[in-house]
């Protein structure tokens, strides 16, 4: 592309999928509900594991991280894409367009990285077992995490940094619902060579890495899979494996089938259709994928719903009874508690049927009151006399 015009760029202009009016609540509702669906399930899967002792190992650390990985990755697109259908503009900022490259980079880089690491995790628990809590310790776990932090902070700023020095034309429409690095650097009017290589160097090392690693683990444990006598043994060691590879397989193929689709095709629209398979569908069937043959995080499910049950009513219970106590003060008169009449009651009284609220009576002592005592102990003085 010629360099032509070049000025300094000051906002972009996101296209998305369709400029037709009508089509536009249709694709808002959408993508809010599967933008819900994203965080909800993985928020779910955070406080199940944090609340619950017994998920407290290794696949469960790094599933959390995942989990929490996902909601920052949808929401670095999402939001922006659903603000400008409602506002009706397709504007972005310079600055925005940049900050959301960097963490769609950031964010993308430590999904693959914590998929690899958690291959890992399974490849140690299955293929040495006797080993596992020794390897798999709480410092290995938390150096693994924050070694895929380090990579993918350093990565991303790599990467933004180098589209900041690159001139754009004039004709700054980026035809996605986002702003994503392989589509900026194509809309530059400058030399982007350097970019180019980086980036598909930078892919091919963290992408292509990690996928060696994981196909390296999976081999190992099929093979001590094939070893094990008991086919119990073999089931329990599948299924355990089954919800991370199909998360893997579904990261990796709706990823690399969108890189080479606009490769081939150079249709920007099919590719970000096919971006949405990756960046929004992958993150919400995660928590699915995880918890439907996972009986450990549907126990404790269960047991966090259990616990909001319980707690709701004994927080809200006092809450109410402070209300009504409140209101039964402005109004200066002093109610009685309602009485739950139990089948034990006085004839006439019917069962669980609560009594009318009724004022109590007032504790200030009135002249029939204090005349009462005295007739009482004049009559007892008398008898005394009389006997």
């Amino acid at each position: 592309m010629e360099p032509k015009n070049l000025t300094r760029v000051s906002e972009f202009h996101l296209l998305g999928f369709s400029e037709e009016p009508e089509l536009q609540p249709l694709i808002f509702g959408f993508f809010l509900t599967m933008y819900l669906i994203t965080v909800i399930g993985n928020l779910l899967i955070i406080l199940t594991v944090s609340s619950d002792s017994q998920l407290h190992t290794p696949m469960y650390f790094f599933l959390s991280n995942l989990s929490f990985v996902d909601i920052c990755f949808t929401s670095t697109t999402i939001p922006k894409m659903l603000w400008n259908i409602e506002t009706q503009s397709k504007l972005i900022t310079f600055e925005g367009c940049i900050t959301q490259v960097y963490f769609f980079t950031l964010f993308v880089v430590l999904d693959i990285l914590l998929l690899t690491v958690m291959a890992y995790d399974r490849f140690v628990a299955i293929c040495h077992p006797l080993h596992y809590t020794v390897i798999m310790n709480s410092q290995l776990c938390g150096l693994l995490v924050l070694v895929s932090w380090v990579i993918s902070v350093l990565n991303s700023l790599l990467e933004s940094l180098m589209v900041l020095h690159l001139a754009f034309c004039t004709v700054l429409e980026i035809p996605h619902f986002f702003c994503e690095l392989n589509q900026m650097i194509q809309l530059a009017c400058s030399d982007t060579f350097l970019n180019n290589m980086v980036m598909y160097s930078v892919a091919l090392l963290l992408a292509g890495g990690p996928l060696t690693g994981i196909f390296y683990s999976y081999s190992k444990i099929l093979f001590s899979i094939q070893g094990m006598s008991s086919a119990q043994g073999k089931y329990k060691a599948f299924s355990t494996c089954a919800s991370h590879l199909a998360v893997v397989s579904l990261f990796y193929c709706t990823g690399l089938g969108v890189y080479l689709s606009s490769a081939v095709t150079h249709s920007s629209h099919s590719s970000a259709t096919a971006s949405v398979m990756y960046a929004v569908v992958t993150p919400m069937l995660n928590p699915f994928i995880y918890s439907l043959r996972n009986k450990d995080l549907k126990r404790g499910l269960k047991t966090l719903f259990e616990k909001v049950t319980v707690k709701c009513p004994l927080v809200l219970g006092p809450m109410i009874a402070e209300l009504k106590a409140s209101e039964s003060r402005s109004r200066g008169i002093a109610i009685a508690e309602p009485v739950l009449w139990s089948p034990r009651s006085s004839a006439g009284e019917v069962s669980g049927v609560r009594s009318p609220p009724t004022a109590v009576r007032s504790s200030v002592p009135t002249s029939a009151t204090r005349e009462r005592p005295r007739r009482a102990m004049r009559s007892r003085g008398s008898q005394k006399y009389s006997k």
